[in-house]
């Protein structure tokens, strides 16, 4: 039955495999389950509470992407835009997290709508190459700057920043993690990143600094995040632009992953992926479920090309998956271990087991600058600025802005307004409207 439902003979497969494809996709990807809780934490957020609504909307998402579009593709609260939720809209504007997971469960319906209208193609191709892969770049950037922060290998000090205590045991656990995760990731070991923080939290238990809570234990309560959103709160806030950051964000983590995977798979025939609507559809649910659950914004992971390479072809591989993030929901006392920081002094916490997957994940993340068309400099200096735009402001939407409007000026100013279409024009005004009559 199963094998007739998934159609594994067409796809040139069969169960054991899809089983194996599943396992390695999730290895590939589990680093989040102990990297959101720690993340969303900063914001005020119930530990145990994310790391169940992350496990559960994972889950449900993954799921649906694998019963309704039948493709081996994962999905999980994307890294970036759990970044621009915390460290930019709660940290940086002063948002309480229930609005902004309000945000967020708005962002998950336009994404449903423009599914159903079919607009996404448009503000796709809207978009050019160049600026989406500046503003990858830039969140990749941020995502290690944060990482490097959270080691304890770069501190605050002097004028900006400083080296950090490289005598403290802390600071040694997170470089001893840095070159473990990154030499599994050399060596293109399956599950590198998740296995790597894995011995990293053992030695670190051997060193004295990370204490031992055990491996398995009771499912902690999702009371303190489920249906604490505040939509109408969102909504009075005028959080328009962070809205809008977190549809752009979600649109193209998702189009980048699914063409990525479609094409190295070969599920794309002639340009089109077929059933590209199911796969848009179960990625906007699994924000709007996450959102619900408490957690932010759920996206397809690039991580299942892991899974793919193993030879997954349907969805049985992303039920296999799914499996997985619910079986994880026993395991908080060790996912609590590994992510829960260390104080070190007031004001300063380390998270030397997490910290050093963030450095390596930043990293994996701005090899998207390659694609930028650098001898054009109306391509190049609008993605430049976003690129370094991001991690110097410390907020992702300041950056974007800083790309959209000079890409909007250059082609304007040198006589390429051609090149220049509606959706990108819009944004482009907007944010500057927004620097005008909004920036105090």
């Amino acid at each position: 039955m199963i094998e007739r439902f998934f159609k594994f003979k067409e796809a040139g497969t069969d169960l054991k495999t899809e089983i194996s494809a599943g396992i390695t996709t999730f290895m590939a990807m589990a680093y989040i389950i102990f990297v959101q809780p720690a993340i969303l934490s900063h914001g005020g957020m119930d530990f145990g509470a994310v790391m169940v609504a992350t496990c559960l909307a994972s889950a449900i998402a993954t799921f649906i992407m694998g019963i309704y579009a039948n493709y081996p593709i994962a999905l999980a609260p994307g890294m970036g835009e759990n970044f621009y939720f915390v460290f930019t809209v709660i940290l940086g504007m002063g948002i309480a997290w229930q609005k902004v997971l309000g945000a967020v469960f708005i962002s998950g319906i336009v994404f449903l709508i423009l599914s159903i209208w079919r607009v996404r193609e448009k503000l796709i191709n809207a978009i050019p190459e160049s600026l989406q892969c500046g503003i990858a770049g830039g969140i990749g950037l941020f995502i290690s700057f944060i990482g490097l922060l959270q080691s304890g290998i770069i501190q605050k000090g002097g004028a900006a920043l400083t080296i950090g205590n490289f005598h403290r045991k802390e600071v040694i656990l997170s470089i001893i993690g840095l070159f473990i995760i990154g030499l599994f990731i050399a060596k293109r070991i399956k599950g590198g990143i998740l296995i790597g923080m894995i011995i990293t939290a053992i030695i670190g238990i051997f060193m004295g600094v990370v204490k031992y809570q055990g491996i398995v234990g009771k499912i902690p309560s999702l009371s303190p995040t489920f249906l604490k959103l505040d939509i109408i709160g969102a909504l009075k806030e005028g959080l328009f632009t962070v809205i809008f950051v977190f549809l752009f964000m979600d649109i193209f983590d998702t189009v980048g992953t699914v063409i990525g995977i479609g094409q190295s798979a070969g599920f794309i025939k002639d340009g089109k992926l077929p059933r590209a609507n199911r796969v848009l559809f179960s990625d906007a649910v699994g924000t709007t479920v996450g959102a619900l659950l408490g957690t932010s914004t759920v996206t397809s992971y690039i991580e299942s090309a892991a899974g793919v390479s193993a030879g997954g072809k349907t969805g049985f591989a992303s039920v296999v998956t799914a499996f997985l993030f619910l079986l994880s929901l026993f395991f908080y006392p060790f996912v609590k271990m590994v992510g829960t920081g260390i104080q070190i002094k007031e004001g300063v916490t380390l998270y030397p087991v997490t910290a050093p997957a963030l450095i390596i994940v930043g990293s994996l993340i701005i090899s998207t600058i390659k694609r930028i068309k650098w001898d054009d400099p109306t391509e190049s200096i609008p993605a430049f600025l976003a690129l370094v735009g991001i991690p110097l402001t410390y907020n992702i939407g300041e950056g974007m802005a800083f790309g959209f409007i000079s890409y909007f000026i250059l082609k304007l100013f040198t006589g390429r307004y051609k090149e220049l279409n509606w959706p990108i024009s819009i944004i482009a005004i907007a944010f500057i409207l927004r620097f005008i009559f909004l920036t105090k």
